[in-house]
Protein backbone atom coordinates (compact mmCIF):
# COMPACT_ATOMS: atom_id res chain seq x y z
CA UNK A 1 0.00 0.00 0.00
CA UNK A 2 1.39 3.44 -0.88
CA UNK A 3 1.43 6.56 1.38
CA UNK A 4 -1.62 8.12 -0.33
CA UNK A 5 -3.78 5.08 0.37
CA UNK A 6 -2.66 4.98 4.03
CA UNK A 7 -3.63 8.62 4.48
CA UNK A 8 -7.05 8.05 2.90
CA UNK A 9 -7.75 5.14 5.24
CA UNK A 10 -6.63 7.17 8.24
CA UNK A 11 -9.40 9.79 7.99
CA UNK A 12 -13.14 9.27 8.28
CA UNK A 13 -15.18 12.05 6.71
CA UNK A 14 -18.52 10.26 6.94
CA UNK A 15 -19.76 12.69 9.63
CA UNK A 16 -18.18 15.80 8.07
CA UNK A 17 -20.25 18.86 7.30
CA UNK A 18 -19.69 20.98 4.25
CA UNK A 19 -19.06 24.68 4.73
CA UNK A 20 -16.86 27.01 6.73
CA UNK A 21 -15.04 25.67 9.74
CA UNK A 22 -15.92 28.74 11.79
CA UNK A 23 -19.60 29.68 11.53
CA UNK A 24 -20.31 33.30 10.78
CA UNK A 25 -22.28 35.42 13.27
CA UNK A 26 -26.04 35.25 12.89
CA UNK A 27 -26.30 38.79 11.54
CA UNK A 28 -23.84 38.20 8.69
CA UNK A 29 -24.69 36.85 5.25
CA UNK A 30 -22.10 35.43 2.87
CA UNK A 31 -22.44 36.89 -0.62
CA UNK A 32 -20.38 37.20 -3.76
CA UNK A 33 -20.16 40.68 -5.27
CA UNK A 34 -17.98 42.37 -7.83
CA UNK A 35 -16.10 45.46 -6.66
CA UNK A 36 -13.88 47.64 -8.81
CA UNK A 37 -10.26 46.62 -8.30
CA UNK A 38 -9.11 50.11 -7.34
CA UNK A 39 -11.75 50.31 -4.61
CA UNK A 40 -10.82 46.91 -3.21
CA UNK A 41 -7.13 47.82 -3.31
CA UNK A 42 -7.85 51.06 -1.46
CA UNK A 43 -9.64 49.22 1.37
CA UNK A 44 -6.85 46.64 1.56
CA UNK A 45 -4.33 49.49 1.65
CA UNK A 46 -6.18 51.09 4.56
CA UNK A 47 -5.96 47.83 6.49
CA UNK A 48 -2.24 47.59 5.73
CA UNK A 49 -1.66 51.18 6.90
CA UNK A 50 -3.51 50.39 10.13
CA UNK A 51 -1.27 47.38 10.69
CA UNK A 52 -4.00 44.81 10.21
CA UNK A 53 -7.70 44.27 10.41
CA UNK A 54 -10.41 43.29 8.00
CA UNK A 55 -11.00 45.13 4.77
CA UNK A 56 -14.41 43.45 4.60
CA UNK A 57 -15.35 44.88 7.99
CA UNK A 58 -14.19 48.30 6.79
CA UNK A 59 -16.34 48.06 3.66
CA UNK A 60 -19.28 47.06 5.86
CA UNK A 61 -18.59 50.05 8.15
CA UNK A 62 -18.54 52.49 5.22
CA UNK A 63 -21.76 51.06 3.79
CA UNK A 64 -23.44 51.30 7.21
CA UNK A 65 -22.32 54.91 7.66
CA UNK A 66 -23.69 55.76 4.22
CA UNK A 67 -26.96 53.96 4.95
CA UNK A 68 -27.40 55.69 8.31
CA UNK A 69 -26.36 59.01 6.76
CA UNK A 70 -29.25 58.81 4.33
CA UNK A 71 -31.68 59.26 7.21
CA UNK A 72 -29.69 62.27 8.42
CA UNK A 73 -29.78 63.82 4.97
CA UNK A 74 -33.58 63.75 5.04
CA UNK A 75 -33.60 65.12 8.56
CA UNK A 76 -31.20 67.88 7.58
CA UNK A 77 -33.29 68.74 4.51
CA UNK A 78 -36.48 68.78 6.56
CA UNK A 79 -34.92 71.07 9.18
CA UNK A 80 -33.72 73.46 6.47
CA UNK A 81 -37.17 73.61 4.85
CA UNK A 82 -38.84 74.22 8.22
CA UNK A 83 -36.36 77.04 9.04
CA UNK A 84 -36.98 78.66 5.66
CA UNK A 85 -40.74 78.41 6.08
CA UNK A 86 -40.58 79.87 9.59
CA UNK A 87 -38.36 82.70 8.38
CA UNK A 88 -40.83 83.50 5.58
CA UNK A 89 -43.78 83.32 7.96
CA UNK A 90 -42.07 85.72 10.39
CA UNK A 91 -41.41 88.20 7.57
CA UNK A 92 -45.04 88.11 6.47
CA UNK A 93 -46.28 88.85 10.02
CA UNK A 94 -43.97 91.86 10.51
Amino acid sequence: MDDDQEMLDEYDFSQAKRGPVVPSPGNKTRITIRIDTDILNWFRGQVNKAGGGSYQANINQVLRAYMEGQDREWESLLRRVVREELREAQEVHR
